[in-house]
């Protein structure tokens, strides 16, 4: 492998010799000494660099500075690397180039020890349209641009914005927003803590958020294939999802869930908040610790697994089925003292209802129970709804 260290013996090597050499680390201040001999090309503030490379190589970058990278593609068969350094201990940081018949590797550490360190790095890097990426940072922006190859990296707080991408996908921020659009790829996106937005995707992207909203839309699966289910999940923000036509696990520990469109089936879980599933082709399994649930089936009534599992701890819930639903219908809504005589079971079918006639008390406060079955059909598709202190609807889909 062969290293390339930017210096200022590089530099006296550039004006007066050709050929191989080596030369020794040195810090970025050197180069403010060097600079009244190539300025444009060497300073304190930017540092540019070009390496000659094949389409399909990587470009691999291990920050322990942090830094803000940003990569664009082009048509040439060539990495060009700019470099611009600011903040209070620029000067200290030791940069270095490798490049080696797998591609190019970019490195930043700091001189000595590294401990109460300030900097600002961003690099803008081209690289030809096929390539990997492979990056690390301690901290900082990264924004991808129109590259195809395995596109994998960590940053330990920073935004993601990844645009026009084709192939793998595998990046993490440990906090900071995702944005995935107008991409063909394969893989997963997750953040420690910032909102998650898939937008224009064809492929199988799993997303996920340890804090945040995330947002599917206008995301199929390629062309050809049968594309696998939808997988999002936050452990504290709301989850919309567009259309997930292969199904959809969706999960927030605070925060509500919208499902425009869904076949096969949609599971659902929040800890907190409403579940509005608009069109459902499939079955359907939703439980919110507190709120409202409102579920639309829609398609063919006689085909598919149907089966509706709908609970809230706290909330109405109305579900919309096809005309010609073969079911069995079993409803359980569990009232306290203030809440007797405002619960109710509204149905375009026929409900045999029955109040419980003493108050229990196992889940600790007074509860009495109101209970509803019906059999429509050959009552194949099993219909179970549970509800405390709410309303629930059940009726035929306009």
């Amino acid at each position: 492998m062969k290293k390339l260290f930017l210096s200022l013996v590089m530099i006296a090597f550039a004006v007066g010799l050709s050929g191989s050499y080596s030369t020794p680390k040195v810090k970025i201040e050197d180069l403010k000494l060097a600079s009244f001999i190539e300025k444009t090309i060497f300073s304190s503030e930017r540092v540019e660099k070009e390496f000659k490379v094949k389409s399909g190589q990587k470009l691999t970058i291990d920050l322990q500075t942090g830094g803000e990278i940003r990569i664009e593609s082009w048509e040439k068969e060539m990495v060009k690397v700019t470099a611009i350094f600011g903040g209070r201990d620029a000067e200290d940081i030791d940069l270095e180039f490798d490049e080696s018949p797998l591609g190019i590797l970019i490195t930043t550490d700091y001189y000595g020890r590294n401990n109460n360190r300030s900097s600002n790095i961003r690099f803008e890097i081209m690289v030809p349209k096929k390539f990997d990426v492979d990056f690390e940072t301690m901290g900082g922006d990264i924004r991808i641009n129109g590259v195809e190859g395995e596109l994998e990296g960590t940053t330990m707080g920073g935004e993601l914005e990844l645009n026009n991408l084709k192939g793998y996908v595998s990046m993490t921020t440990m906090g900071g927003a995702i944005t995935l659009s107008d991409s063909e790829v394969e893989g997963k996106v997750k953040t420690m803590g910032g909102s998650v937005t898939l937008e224009n995707i064809v492929g199988d992207v799993d997303a996920s958020s340890m804090g945040g909203k995330v947002t599917q839309k206008n995301v199929k699966g390629k062309k050809g294939t049968i594309g696998k289910e939808l997988h999002m999940s936050t452990m504290g923000g709301a989850i919309t999802v567009d259309d997930a036509p292969n199904g959809a696990y969706l999960k927030t520990m605070g925060g509500s869930i919208e499902v425009k469109s869904a076949g096969i089936f949609v599971e659902a879980e929040t800890m907190g908040g409403g579940i509005d599933i608009d069109a459902i082709d499939g079955w359907i399994k939703a439980k919110t610790m507190g709120g409202d649930v409102r579920v639309t089936m829609v398609g063919d009534p006689k085909k598919g697994e149907r089966d509706v599992t709908l609970t809230s701890m706290g909330g109405d819930i109305e579900l919309a089925v096809p005309d010609g639903l073969d079911m069995e219908i079993d409803i359980e809504i569990a009232f306290t003292k203030k809440y007797e005589g405002d619960v109710e079971i509204y149905s375009d079918y026929k409900i045999e209802k029955e109040i419980s006639k003493e108050w229990e008390y196992d889940h600790g406060s007074k509860r009495k129970y109101l209970t509803g079955t019906g059999k429509v059909g050959s009552g194949k598709n099993k219909i179970k709804i549970r509800t405390i202190n709410g309303n629930v609807y059940i009726n035929k889909s306009k």
